[in-house]
């Protein structure tokens, strides 16, 4: 999504003209859902993909009248009997795409998708909402505007200004659920119009300091809840991508400056569970110094207390411990490495869950 938003930003560089499909309706089994997103260039070539095939196809083929057109269009697909006669698509779904233009010659429109962008990689975020339905595009305009979670905005909605005023009051709520949304409301003038409601939110990337027994637990529970991991360790033997399967990358090396080589944002979530307390104070140290939306470490309190008296003498102020999560979890009771898992990453989807 972030590769699309980049490429979109570039138009108005230099002058070009795209086109932007959207699953935004998906029933029974098919290749993505709702919300997955692709962008057709005007020389035909894609950045991501809503899952290749004739869905595809058809969608590339129909870009082609709004390069022409400057419209909209809505494209409906029934993944069985002959839209995928001749083809190995035989999911048995059904999804409408939405296709609309994006041109260097709108740049309000650019300017929604840059903040959209900008949201994602900065861990930031808000509602990316679009009004569907084409006659609301005939007059030049674009109803289309980002609603930031920090008030800022771009675009409008034009003559909706009380469906917009509807989802600012429930833009949390929307965010929260982290799902594509289709309303149908009302505008200025009474008539119904169908709402496209996209909560942008940053990815969840969790790195995990230490390779041990707890990690193990951790990695596999933090990747199905939508945590992309990465585990570092400083122990070849520990760091070893055949014992984490649901790690997206594995590193081995030293913990005294690691920082230095992973990108730690506002979006970045870090757990300290190393095999002991100097690592953990090396790990530590580090992550204060940088932007991370949580930073949560293993221990008991006698361990984290001698800790943080040691990062206070060198010069860490009080502010800064208390960013950290310590002892790290939620109170469960927990004791084995599976229930301290459970209740480290209930805690990281409750922070998560709070942006």
């Amino acid at each position: 999504m972030r590769k699309i938003y980049e490429t979109i930003d570039k138009l108005s560089e230099k002058g070009r003209t795209g086109v932007v499909a959207t699953i935004i309706r998906q029933t029974g089994p098919a290749p993505r859902g709702t919300g997955t997103k692709c962008l057709i260039l005007d020389d035909g070539s894609l950045v991501g993909t809503i899952g290749g095939g004739i869905l595809e196809a058809r969608t590339l083929e129909a870009s082609r009248e709004i390069f022409d057109t400057g419209l909209p269009v809505r494209l409906y697909f029934s993944l069985q009997g002959s839209d995928v006669a001749g083809t190995d698509m035989l999911c048995g779904g059904q999804v409408e795409v939405f296709l609309e233009p994006v041109s260097a010659r709108n740049p309000t429109h650019i300017k929604i998708f840059r903040m959209a962008g900008k949201g994602l990689s900065q861990g930031g975020g808000g509602l990316l909402i679009t009004l569907i339905d084409r006659e609301k595009w005939q007059r030049g305009g674009v109803p289309k505007m980002f609603l930031g979670k920090d008030g800022e905005k771009a675009g409008s909605l034009q003559d909706a200004q009380g469906i917009e005023d509807a989802l600012f009051e429930k833009s949390g709520k929307l965010m929260r659920s982290r799902n594509l949304s289709l309303f149908s409301m009302r505008d200025d003038q009474g008539n119904l119009s169908e709402v496209l409601v996209e909560p942008v939110v940053a990815d969840s990337f969790l790195y995990v300091f230490g390779a041990g027994h707890v990690s193990k637990q951790i990695v596999p529970l933090a990747n199905r809840v939508g945590f992309h991991v990465a585990v570092i360790d400083d122990r070849e033997e520990f760091a070893d991508p055949g014992l984490f399967p649901e790690a997206e990358e594995i590193r081995c090396t030293p913990f005294e400056g690691v920082m230095e080589s992973l990108v730690i944002d506002k979006s970045a979530f870090v757990v300290i569970v190393t095999r002991g307390h100097v690592h953990d104070k090396t790990v530590l140290a580090q992550s204060l110094k940088t932007g991370a939306k949580y930073i949560g470490m293993i221990g008991s309190r006698r361990k984290r207390d001698i800790i943080y008296q040691k990062l206070l003498e060198e010069g860490f102020t009080q502010k800064d411990i208390g960013r950290v999560h310590s002892p790290i979890g939620l109170d469960i009771g927990a004791e084995t490495p599976e229930e301290i898992a459970v209740s480290i990453v209930a805690e990281l989807i409750q922070v998560r869950a709070e942006t």
